[in-house]
């Protein structure tokens, strides 16, 4: 009676086992159905913004090229003279820049004389001229363009299939000339194009701003309007989707990502779902042009592998569940108890674990300092948050990697034998190191700590170093202000004692010249020693005005009105150097503290030293902007002059100090610049490369901090 009543309970609990288990199977099927739909739109998703990464490089390419044909114009355009009397001449330059630009697709390079009413055209191994200025009309403001300016035409049909072209004036000083490139489209975008493959059958197609297509992987689309071919293909199928994507999105220049229906696909005709992502490409600016690049895939692609993939899933996920609870089914009432307080412990342990390790991270994480691990070798175990964005990747990229690879080589060869100090001894040690990255000075500072096992060896070193760059800055700084106090204070006294003696010459000067004949030798002779007097009462003047302690700075001055009417001083100096002026100026600026004229008389300084720095020419950029951070205005003078020598450097700002030959400069320039904007509160810093620096080009870059209103 006991055993049946036992077995009616065993076959309770089977049935009730059976029932779970067919329980937990339907939700497993609808759960992996719903999962394999959600999984789908994500792959999807990350499939189409893998398209639009493709779309992005194609416009880039494509931009890139465009702008290698328009410096090609402009250097052919200063090169030649276009005369008539030189036409074998003008041919060989133009076949050289053939050599440069026919990959390109310009197939035929034309010169418009407006005055002759002549064209001159040269394609490549042959020239000629024709009568007539039929190529003028594709570019028809051409003639208003700046001497560095290309106009480029819309895409136009042709006999040779659809062509653009670039155009820019010839300044010669003679007749009004014209040059234009031809551009085959076709040559210019399949390098770009016809290659693309996105999945296993995916491709990419462009648009212009009308709607036509320029390229395509159907010959016969080219030159078609996209809204139209389609329909022309396949009548009937359904284009709304696609219509309304170009004509919204693509036509008005912007990026994105989408689907639509398609009527085939790689010779397979019938209703097909594609993905697409596409992103503009910016043709020209006079007149406005944008073309469109897509990269299209069909869905059915991504969808097969999705379902490929789920269907095993779903065959495991069966075979695991029923195994699990078959066996579940078995010992379940003789596990119940001891599984109940297995789970408690284990539920109870890991949370202590997390706890724990999130206690840890959140210290590590939220740490703005560099914190990582390495080996024996030099290679990093586990970096932080800042470590690794300081370097410019996740986490997971550097792990592994050497400390050669992220510092440089000088600097990872000390942290090197630190390392196996702390290996050898199995104590802290601790040092400074100076690095430049990315063109910028860094000092840190590092303390290694040996992390040992259970047996007390070191298995690995940790590593917590901190940036004290402004530190370094700031010492530096008070170093120089401290010699700068002490060379204005004796500036002073020396002047001052100057100013007596040299009062006595002056009016002994004005004395004898009242008595001499003018004309004479004598008077000649007054005239040079009063000149030479007045000189050096400057020089006094200059030492003075920068070790005098102004009154309290209460006048405010508007900082881009200071810059912008010194540019209009310097531009006619820098078109005789040959000196090329970039201007930025931020707008909304506020008012910087400091007398308006003295702020200029530092920005002609620092302006000249530019101009002298760059004897055969070069670039000069003035740039201004606001910083946050430090609630000041800021002035950059930037040039690409011969550089100021490193032992040079601490030296820039002292009094009748310069690099200069002699004659040409009293070395009091920046002395009194420093004086005037130390005075208004702020700082002037200087950094500058020669061509034996390791850095990537020479120049120098001078940075005026000012106070500005309301601080």
């Amino acid at each position: 009676m006991e055993k049946d009543k036992l077995l009616g309970i065993k076959k309770h609990v089977f049935v009730a086992v059976t029932l779970v288990a067919l329980l937990f199977l339907s939700a497993g099927a609808v759960l992996g159905y719903w999962s394999m739909g959600e999984m789908r739109e994500q792959v999807s998703e990350q499939f189409n913004q893998e398209q639009l990464v493709i779309a992005r490089h194609i416009a880039s390419l494509i931009e890139r090229r465009l702008d290698f044909l328009k410096k090609e114009i402009l250097l052919l355009s200063r090169e030649s003279s276009f005369g008539d009397s030189d036409l074998q001449g003008q041919n060989e330059r133009i076949q050289d820049s053939f050599s440069r630009i026919l990959e390109s697709g310009v197939w035929k390079i034309e010169i418009c004389d407006t005055e002759k009413h002549k064209t001159y055209a040269y394609a490549p191994h042959r020239h000629w001229s024709t009568e007539g200025l039929s190529g003028l009309k594709a570019i028809p403001a051409v003639e208003s363009l700046g001497r560095k300016t290309v106009g480029i035409s819309r895409p136009k049909m042709g006999p040779s299939g659809i062509d653009f072209l670039l155009g820019t004036p010839i300044r010669t000083g003679g007749p009004y000339r014209v040059l234009l490139f031809h551009v085959n489209v076709s040559w210019f975008l399949t390098p770009f194009l016809k290659e693309i493959r996105s999945g296993k059958t995916g491709y990419a197609w462009l648009i212009d701003e009308e709607g036509v297509f320029l390229f395509h992987p159907k010959v016969d689309f080219v030159g078609q309007n996209a809204f139209e071919v389609r329909e022309e293909k396949v009548p009937g199928a359904s284009y709304g989707m696609i219509n309304f994507i170009q004509k919204e999105k693509m036509l008005k220049g912007r990026e994105g990502t989408g689907w639509y229906y398609s009527g085939w696909h790689r010779g397979i005709t019938g209703q097909i779902k594609k993905l697409i992502a596409f992103y503009p490409v910016s043709i020209s600016e006079q007149p406005s042009q944008r073309w469109s690049v897509a990269v299209v895939a069909p869905v059915s692609e991504i969808e097969a592998f999705v379902h490929k993939g789920y269907t095993r899933h779903f065959l495991l996920q069966g075979l695991v569940i029923v195994v699990i609870l078959l066996g579940a089914s078995a010992v379940f009432f003789f596990e119940k108890r001891w599984s109940h307080v297995l789970e408690e412990r284990v539920a109870l342990r890991t949370e202590e674990l997390k706890k724990s390790e999130e206690k840890y991270r959140s210290l590590v994480e939220s740490a703005e300092d560099f914190i990582f691990t390495v080996d024996a070798g030099g290679r990093l175990q586990s970096v932080n948050s800042f470590t690794a964005n300081f370097f410019g990747g996740p986490s997971t990229m550097l792990l592994g990697k050497s400390l050669s690879s992220l510092f440089p080589g000088e600097v990872a060869g000390k942290q090197l034998k630190l390392i196996d100090l702390v290996y050898k001894y199995g104590k802290s040690v601790r040092d400074e190191f100076d690095m430049i990255i990315e063109d910028h000075e860094i000092w840190i500072n590092a303390n290694f700590m040996p992390l040992k096992n259970d047996v007390g060896e070191v298995h690995a070193v940790l590593c917590i170093a901190r940036d004290i760059t402004e530190n370094k800055n700031l010492e530096r700084q008070l170093i120089n202000a401290e010699k700068l106090a002490s060379l204005g204070t004796l500036a002073a006294g020396v002047a001052h004692e100057i100013n007596n003696p040299l009062g006595v010459i002056l009016g002994f000067s004005d004395l004898l010249l009242r008595k001499a004949d003018k004309g004479s030798q004598d008077y000649e002779d007054l005239k040079t020693i009063e000149r030479q007097g007045l000189h050096c009462k400057q020089v006094v003047e200059n030492l003075l005005s920068f070790a005098r302690v102004g009154e309290a700075h209460s006048e405010y001055s508007n900082l881009n009105q200071c810059l912008q009417e010194i540019i209009k001083v310097v531009t006619h100096t820098l078109e005789m150097n040959d000196i090329e002026l970039y201007v930025d100026l931020s707008e909304d600026l506020p008012l910087v503290r400091g007398d308006s004229r003295q702020l200029q008389q530092v920005f002609l300084n620092l302006i000249n030293n530019a101009i002298a720095a760059m004897e055969e020419g070069g670039a000069l950029w003035i740039r201004s902007y606001y910083d946050k951070s430090a609630r000041r205005a800021l002035v950059r003078f930037k040039d690409t002059g011969m550089g100021i020598k490193a032992e040079d450097m601490e030296h820039i700002f002292e009094p009748f100090f310069t690099t200069k030959p002699e004659g040409e400069g009293t070395g009091l320039g920046l002395f009194v610049s420093y004086g005037i904007i130390n005075k208004f509160g702020g700082t002037i810093d200087c950094a500058s490369y020669t061509d034996g620096s390791p850095l990537k080009s020479r120049g120098t870059c001078f940075t005026v901090k000012l106070v500005t209103e309301g601080r």
